[in-house]
């Protein structure tokens, strides 16, 4: 669908759904996502431009793939949080199917930096950096603390579910990997069992789906893969090195450390950080990523997809295997 029907239909539901509204301007088509779209957009109000974010999956997509939560869910998570005063946008709008814009919802515009090389090294976010570790734990605290009961239906995932799934996956490649199935036999010797806390987990909590201005973290994006499990869990993920951008000396995110991180969660949540269950899930991040990037390769090399952006993401499943290997090295 090109930029103009996109915008033509936009202003169609603006008009219906926000009160004064007199139509969009500038919409534009954001890069990212391989089967969702996100457009960026104003809607014009006599009291000013209204900025937006379109988040859809266009019609004829079909279902939510494989861990998925869907947009729907996303949009009632998103209020959820925002309500609950954790860093959200405000969804404005759920599409409707009259609407002939496909499934998604609409959400304010929030104003910041998500690449994470320029939040790493860029003096504007000098003032922000210290703070982020912190500010992620308080963050994490909040969303973990959200009423289960009024979630939206979400998948619940357990340790023993997670690494099932992964070795499923690494045996479909046909394609040995000594260091995969090293760090398989290490997370079940290790599995902590069901978590006795079991709360919503954002899924991918890390660089890239943080909104970071000059005072830190302004928004949580991409809820697609929140579901119900061990909290631990997203504590985890944003220490995994990929999401550290060489800078290996700082496990949060290339900006903080575990004691600034988990010290922030316990004073928001009250709740004691259990620092060998990260670790845990810091292992199956890396893992659960490594074999993420080998899905790319081989879709890369087998077919449908010989994008050059598969191919780059794919090489890095080696990266995956030296974090892997640094991480399950005995501790002197």
């Amino acid at each position: 669908m090109s930029a103009a029907s996109v915008a033509e239909l936009l202003a169609r539901s603006a008009v219906a759904w926000c009160p004064g509204a007199t139509g969009v301007a500038s919409a534009t088509r954001l890069s990212g996502g391989a089967s969702q779209e996100t457009w960026s957009f104003d809607i014009t109000h006599p009291d000013g431009a209204i900025g937006a974010i379109l988040r859809r999956a266009p019609p004829g997509y079909g279902a939510a793939p494989g861990r998925a939560a869907g947009l729907d869910a996303e949009a009632v998570l998103m209020q959820l949080a925002h309500d609950a005063g954790v860093p959200s946008p405000k969804v404005l709008h759920v599409l409707g199917p009259d609407e002939d814009l496909g499934t998604g919802f609409i959400m304010q515009r929030v104003a910041g930096e998500t690449i994470p090389r320029k939040i790493l090294r860029d003096d504007e976010f000098a003032q922000a950096r210290p703070k982020l570790a912190q500010q992620c734990g308080g963050i994490l605290a909040g969303i973990h603390g959200l009423d289960i009961a009024a979630l939206p239906q979400l998948r619940r995932m357990t340790a023993a579910i997670e690494i099932s799934d992964i070795a499923r996956e690494i045996e479909g490649f046909n394609w040995p990997r000594p260091v995969f199935a090293l760090a398989l036999r290490w997370l079940r010797d290790h599995d902590p069992g069901p978590s006795e806390r079991v709360t919503l987990v954002h899924g991918d909590f890390r660089h890239g789906n943080l909104m970071i201005g000059p005072d830190g973290v302004c928004a949580v994006l991409d809820w697609e893969l929140a579901h119900i499990g061990d909290p631990m869990e997203d504590l985890g993920w944003i220490c995994v090195n990929s999401w550290r951008f060489g800078a290996i000396d700082k496990p949060v995110g290339g900006f903080g450390a575990y004691e600034d991180l988990f010290a922030a969660y316990e004073a928001a949540s009250g709740i004691k950080v259990d620092a060998e269950c990260v670790k845990f899930w810091e292992v199956m991040g890396t893992l659960r990523w490594g074999v993420m990037c080998v899905g790319m390769m081989q879709r890369f090399r087998l077919g449908p997809d010989h994008s050059m952006e598969r191919a780059m993401i794919g090489r890095r499943s080696s990266e995956t295997e030296i974090d892997l290997l640094r991480l399950l090295a005995p501790r002197a």
